[in-house]
């Protein structure tokens, strides 16, 4: 029998869909499964715009350009000078969804051995994608007792080498929600100039930033050449299915890079793309109400596991995720036997657990991340299972008094 290769081998699995057979498992067995362990929400795809995409006229579905559909590209520089970000259409590249910009970056930016600092915990397919491009992730710890705040400039510097060459944020954070503030983005722009690295920024959680605006890379004229922005519609417009992100720069050299490799796969999703132009439009009064929504779903998440015995976390600040600490040893253990031994009133809950969101082996064992993409009624109900569950879990690792062995809160 043939060989396969070694790097489909040991690509690193996805933490949020590792468990996916297990819970198709519990729901074959009658049980509820509440998935928080994926950025899914439940929140319409922006309906004026699905409405407006139904009645466009067309007849053939062909190729568009590599780079992206022009008309959609020049909506999206009136979508950034919103945020006072001024951008020509040709800095924009359309992709497949923000995952292909990903890749993109990564190829065009890094050869095979170079490395890439990354504040961890961080969006678990940095590391499949950086292993697909062959390049090293650094990572660089944040704590959870600070919120996951960007670590100190020094910190950064003793993890620099001759091998690095750029490096990798996410602001609002997948999956800590964490917002980095102007002077944490100051200080980082410095380090990038002063050792001529690129900044990747993933910004796709734009809009989702609940006590103060976050700054784009893209504002520091000191990053004209350095900054990448990583951006989707999957989230901002609840679009997961409409695989349409973009890499955005100004850095002309990168965008000849990044271009020859959007050449050789052809071009990004047509019928995508159409979508997502129109929901550029009239989009102010839908994305006010989501981000609404999401910071009201963030304060049941905190206000709940606060009331959970032993259980540690914070307030996020962005995106719609919360990482959390857990009286527990193995989240992984934790999570299936959620999924194959625990049912509280019929259902039970699917999270993600925390060492898939770290490069740093042994790291997130006693912690998971938390999507907030259900509706209140039902983050409540998942928040009952997790509680009760905790109660009950027999891996863990703190006990109980005895009038703490009760029922659910009621809210």
């Amino acid at each position: 029998m043939p060989t396969v290769s070694h790097r489909s081998e040991t690509v690193p699995l996805s933490p949020f869909r590792k468990l996916i057979p297990v819970a198709d498992a519990a729901k074959a067995a009658g049980r509820h499964v509440y998935h928080l362990n994926i950025g899914q929400p439940d929140i319409l795809t922006h309906p004026a715009a699905v409405e407006q995409f139904r009645k466009l006229d067309w007849e053939i579905l062909d190729y568009s350009p590599s780079n992206g559909i022009p008309s959609y590209r020049a909506k999206l520089t009136d979508y950034y000078a919103r945020f006072g970000i001024e951008l020509e259409a040709d800095n924009i590249m359309v992709t497949t969804g923000g995952s292909e910009a990903i890749l993109f970056f990564m190829l065009s930016c890094l050869d095979p051995g170079d490395e890439i600092i990354v504040p961890e915990p961080f969006y678990a397919n940095y590391n499949g994608y950086a292993h697909i491009a062959d390049v090293r992730v650094v990572p660089i710890t944040g704590r959870i007792e600070d919120g996951f705040s960007l670590p100190s400039p020094e910190a950064f510097a003793a993890k620099i080498t001759r091998r690095t060459r750029a490096i990798m944020i996410t602001s609002p954070n997948n999956p800590t929600g964490a917002c980095y503030s102007a002077a944490e983005m100051q200080t980082l722009a410095d380090i990038v100039v002063k050792n001529d690295l690129f900044l990747c920024a993933d910004e796709v959680y734009r809009e989702f930033a609940y006590d103060h605006p976050v700054q784009s890379v893209l504002e520091f004229d000191q990053l004209h050449e350095h900054a990448i922005v990583i951006d989707s519609v999957s989230k901002r417009y609840s679009a997961t299915g409409a695989r349409v992100g973009a890499l955005v720069c100004r850095n002309s050299k990168i965008l000849a890079g990044v271009d020859r490799f959007a050449k050789l796969r052809l071009s990004p999703p047509g019928l995508g793309q159409m979508l997502s132009e129109c929901m550029l439009e009239g989009d102010t009064a839908y994305l006010n109400g989501v981000k609404e929504e999401y910071q009201a779903r963030r304060d049941v998440v905190f206000e709940r596991l606060q009331a959970m015995p032993d259980v540690f976390s914070y307030r996020p600040g962005g995106a719609f995720y919360c990482f959390a600490r857990f009286p527990i040893s193995d989240s992984e253990d934790f999570c299936r036997w959620l999924l194959e031994d625990f049912e509280y009133e019929g259902a039970t809950v699917m999270l993600a657990p925390g060492p898939g969101f770290y490069a740093t082996p042994g790291l997130g064992r006693d912690e998971c991340r938390i999507a907030y993409v259900l509706n209140r009624d039902d983050l409540n109900k998942a928040m009952d299972c997790l509680e009760r569950a905790l109660l009950v879990y027999p891996g863990r690792t703190t006990s109980l008094a005895a009038d703490q062995i009760v029922m659910p809160s009621v809210k």
